[in-house]
C-alpha cells in the first residue's frame, strides 16, 4: 500500500514508518521539516503545514491509507495553537482523505481525551468525554477524535482512533530524558499516596498497534469507527516504574511526597501567575498534572486484543532491560 504518515519524523511516527517499510509498503512522510535519515531508508517526503488545506491535499494525493500521528503535545500553551494544529489540522486530513477517495484513516489519539480527573481503573473505551477541561491538549485531541470517528462511513471511509498511553523507549527524545533531567534536580515529589497504577507502552508496540489497526480496517468491519486503548496490557506502579528508570541513569530515587490537594493548589497558583505575567514556559505544576500524576490510568484491553489483534511484541521486562543498557552505556 501507499501509506501517508503525518508526523513521520517524530518519535512514534518514525517507528511506524520503519515498520511499514519492513512490511513492504511504500511510505510517504508529511511534516514541516525534513528527515534525511528516514529519506535515505526509503521514506519519500512532502513538506507542509497541517493548518493549510492545500498542503494536506498534496500530501494525500495518490495514497491508499493515512496514519495521522502529527500533533502538538504538552499541557501549556494557547488554545489557538492546540485547536489550530490538533483539531483543525485533523479536519483538513479528513477532507483530503475524502477528496482523494482514500479508504483508510488511522488516527493517533490519547487516553487523556476521556480523563475527567478521577481514577481510570480498568475502564473500557466507552467511558464518555468529560464536560470540562483543565488543559487544551486533551480537549483539542478529543474534538479531533470525535471528527475522525464520525467520518467513518461504510463503503467509503474506514476510520479508527488509537489511544496509546505514555509512549517510551530507549531512543525516546521526550519523556525519559525529561524525567531524568528533573530527577537530577532532586525536586521531584511523589504526588498523593504513591499507589497509583498506570498503563504505558513501548514505542515499538505502539507502532505495531498502528499496523494492526490498518490491517483490521481492511478485513474486520467491526473494527471501524471505534477507539482503542493501546498499552503494554499490564499496568505498573507509576512511581516504582519512574524510580526504576531513574536508577538506570544513576539518579537517586524519589522518596519525598506531597499531598494531592497541596499539589493541586500549587498548580492553580502557578497557572494564575504564569497567565497573569504572560510567561510562555510550562509551569512545574498545574492542576491537570497533579491529577494525572496521582490517579490510576489503566485500561480494559479487550477490544485491542480481540478486534485489532494487537498484543505487545516486546514485553515490559525486555523493554526495560534494553532501556537499562541504553542508559548505562
Amino acid at each position: 500500500m501507499n501509506v501517508l504518515i503525518t508526523g513521520a519524523g517524530g518519535f512514534l511516527g518514525s517507528h511506524i514508518a520503519l515498520q511499514l517499510l519492513d512490511a513492504g509498503h511504500v511510505v510517504r512522510g508529511f511534516s514541516r521539516g525534513t528527515y534525511p535519515t528516514l529519506e535515505a531508508l526509503g521514506v519519500n517526503w512532502v513538506q507542509g503545514d497541517l493548518r493549510k488545506q492545500r498542503d494536506v491535499s498534496k500530501a494525500c494525493e495518490g495514497m491508499d491509507a493515512v496514519i495521522h500521528t502529527a500533533a502538538v503535545p504538552g499541557i501549556w500553551g494557547s488554545w489557538k495553537m492546540y485547536y489550530g494544529i490538533n483539531t483543525l489540522g485533523t479536519a483538513n486530513i479528513i477532507r483530503a482523505v475524502q477528496q482523494h477517495d482514500i479508504p483508510y484513516l488511522v488516527y493517533t489519539s490519547s487516553p487523556s481525551v476521556v480523563f475527567d480527573g478521577k481514577d481510570q481503573s480498568g475502564i473500557s473505551e466507552e467511558v464518555p468525554y468529560p464536560k470540562t477541561w483543565l488543559c487544551h491538549y486533551p480537549h483539542s485531541k478529543a474534538l479531533a477524535e470525535q471528527q475522525v470517528l464520525a467520518a467513518n462511513v461504510d463503503g467509503q471511509l474506514a476510520t479508527c482512533a488509537l489511544r496509546p498511553h505514555l509512549i517510551w523507549g530507549e531512543d525516546d527524545p521526550h519523556l525519559i530524558p525529561r524525567l531524568i533531567a528533573r530527577g537530577r534536580t532532586q525536586k521531584l515529589r511523589i504526588i498523593g499516596n504513591g499507589n497509583n497504577l498506570i498503563d504505558m507502552v513501548h514505542v515499538e508496540n505502539a507502532a505495531h498497534a498502528h499496523l494492526c489497526a490498518l490491517t483490521a480496517l481492511q478485513v474486520t468491519p467491526k473494527s471501524r469507527g471505534r477507539a482503542y486503548w493501546i498499552s503494554q496490557q499490564t499496568p505498573v506502579n507509576c512511581w516504582e516504574w519512574i524510580n526504576e528508570i531513574l536508577g538506570f541513569a544513576g539518579v537517586e530515587p524519589i522518596t519525598k511526597r506531597i499531598g494531592f490537594r497541596t499539589a493541586y493548589r500549587v498548580g492553580a497558583i502557578l497557572e494564575y501567575m504564569y497567565k497573569s505575567l504572560g510567561i510562555k514556559s510550562e509551569p512545574r505544576m498545574t492542576r491537570f498534572l497533579a491529577l494525572q500524576l496521582s490517579a490510576d490510568h489503566y485500561f480494559d484491553n479487550t477490544l485491542a486484543q480481540n478486534v485489532l489483534g494487537y498484543r505487545p511484541k516486546i514485553s515490559t521486562a525486555d523493554a526495560m532491560a534494553e532501556l537499562k543498557t541504553a542508559l548505562s552505556s
